[in-house]
C-alpha cells in the first residue's frame, strides 16, 4: 500500500474527532467542583427532597404510547425522501406507492383504535 496525503488527512480527522470527543470529558474532570454533598446523589425532584422508593413503577400505558410514537415517527421519516423525490419522479408509480404506504399507516391507526390502545384508563393499577 502506498501512503498518500489522503491517508494522512483521514488519520488527522480521526485523531481530531477523538480529541473533540474526549475534550468535554477531560474538561469536566478539571473544572467540575469536588464537593461531595449528600444531596448530589439524590434524584432531581423539582427541588423537593424525595420520599419513598427511588424507582417508581409506571403503568404499561406510558410504554405503549412511547412505542407507538416511535413507530409512527419512524414511518413519517420514510415520507420525507418520497416528498423530496416526488416532483422529479416519472409517472404515477411513486404516487401509488405513497398512497399504499399511507393506507397501511391508516389501517394500523384504525386497528389500534379498535383495540382500545388510545383510550386512557381512569385508574392505573400497579
Amino acid at each position: 500500500m502506498v501512503f498518500q496525503w489522503v491517508h494522512l488527512a483521514i488519520i488527522l480527522f480521526l485523531v481530531g474527532g477523538a480529541l473533540l470527543g474526549a475534550l468535554p470529558l477531560v474538561a469536566s474532570r478539571l473544572v467540575a467542583p469536588r464537593n461531595r454533598a449528600k444531596d448530589l446523589g439524590l434524584p432531581y425532584e423539582c427541588g423537593i427532597t424525595p420520599h419513598g422508593p427511588a424507582h417508581v413503577r409506571f403503568g404499561i400505558n406510558y410504554y405503549v404510547y412511547a412505542l407507538l410514537f416511535l413507530a409512527f415517527d419512524v414511518d413519517v421519516l420514510y415520507l420525507f425522501p418520497v416528498a423530496v423525490y416526488y416532483p422529479h419522479s416519472p409517472g404515477w408509480a411513486i404516487f401509488w406507492e405513497f398512497i399504499v404506504f399511507l393506507g397501511i399507516l391508516a389501517l394500523a391507526v384504525l386497528y389500534f383504535l379498535k383495540k382500545g390502545v388510545f383510550t386512557w384508563p381512569r385508574k392505573i393499577s400497579f
